[in-house]
C-alpha cells in the first residue's frame, strides 16, 4: 500500500500494525470516558440514596408472623384465646410511606360445633399459623408481578376469629372454650401498625379475598379514619360479595348461614 501524497510504501504486516494501534487507542479513550462517567453516576446515586430498582429482587419474599403482644390485655384474641398476628413487609423508596393491608379469608363457622372444630386451625388459632409465608400477588414486591404496590409496606393480617374480624362478645364460651373478638383483633392489629409507622402514611388501601374481601367493606369506614384527611384511601374486596338470592333448591341459603353466622357471635 502507498500513502498518498508521503510516497511511503507499506506491506500488509505495517498496515495490520496500524489498524491495531488505531483500535487499542480507542478503546481506552472509551474506556477511560466510560469509567469517569460511571463514577459520575455513583456520586449522584450517593446523594440521592437508593432507588426502587435497587431493592427488587427475583426471589420469593419469607416474611415472618407477628404476634400482637399487647392484644391480649385488650382481649383480643384468636377462637382459641391465642394471640392474633400479621406479616409485615417493609416498603422502600417512593413507597415508604404508603401502605397495603390484605384481611386473610377462609370462610366462617356459623354455629358453636363449626367453631370449635376451627379453633384447631390455623383460621382459629395462631398456634397453627406459618411462621414465614411468601408474599405474592398484590402483596408481592416483584415490579413485574405487582407494578402498582410492590414497594408499598405490605401487609397480611392473619384470619382467626370465624366472623370477617367483626364478632365482640365479652364472656368466653365456656362449653367449648371458644372467644368471638373479631372487632377487638382487628382494632389492636391497627393499633399495631399505626405505631410502626402507618400514622405516617400519605396512601392506604384496606383488600382482602372471600372473607377477607367483606371485611374489607366492613371496616372500611373505620380504616379510612385511621389515616390523615390528607391521605388518600381505599378499599378492595376481591370476591367479597355474597348475593341474597336463591340458590338451585329454591332456598336463600346465604341469607340463612349469615343469620347462624351472626347469632353464633352475638
Amino acid at each position: 500500500m502507498k500513502w498518498r501524497g508521503i510516497g511511503i510504501k507499506w506491506g500488509c504486516t505495517e498496515y495490520s500494525l496500524a489498524v491495531v494501534g488505531l483500535v487499542t487507542i480507542a478503546v481506552t479513550v472509551l474506556v477511560i470516558m466510560n469509567t469517569e462517567n460511571i463514577d459520575n453516576i455513583l456520586k449522584l446515586r450517593a446523594v440521592e440514596g437508593p432507588r426502587d430498582n435497587d431493592m427488587t429482587t427475583d426471589a420469593p419474599v419469607l416474611v415472618d408472623l407477628t404476634l400482637v403482644e399487647s392484644a391480649a390485655v385488650e382481649g383480643a384474641v384468636c377462637l382459641d384465646g391465642t394471640l392474633p398476628g400479621y406479616h409485615l413487609d417493609r416498603g422502600f423508596g417512593s413507597g415508604s410511606n404508603s401502605w397495603l393491608i390484605h384481611l386473610e379469608g377462609g370462610g366462617w363457622c356459623n354455629n358453636l360445633m363449626s367453631c370449635a372444630m376451627r379453633k384447631k386451625t390455623h383460621l382459629g388459632s395462631s398456634l397453627y399459623m406459618e411462621r414465614q409465608i411468601i408474599f405474592s400477588g398484590i402483596l408481592s414486591n416483584k415490579p413485574s408481578e405487582n407494578p402498582d404496590f410492590y414497594n408499598w409496606n405490605r401487609v397480611k393480617v392473619r384470619y382467626c376469629d370465624g366472623a370477617s374480624y367483626f364478632g365482640d362478645m365479652e364472656d368466653e364460651i365456656q362449653e367449648y372454650n371458644i372467644y368471638f373478638r373479631g372487632q377487638r383483633i382487628w382494632q389492636a392489629i391497627m393499633h399495631d401498625l399505626l405505631v410502626k409507622g402507618m400514622d405516617k402514611a400519605d396512601q392506604g388501601l384496606l383488600s382482602g379475598c372471600s372473607a377477607g374481601g367483606l371485611a374489607s367493606f366492613l371496616h372500611c369506614d373505620n380504616f379510612k379514619e385511621l389515616f390523615s384527611r390528607h391521605a388518600k384511601v381505599k378499599c378492595l374486596g376481591d370476591a367479597g360479595l355474597f348475593m341474597d338470592m336463591k340458590d338451585i333448591s329454591g332456598a336463600y341459603h346465604i341469607r340463612s348461614f349469615y343469620n347462624e353466622v351472626v347469632t353464633t357471635q352475638e
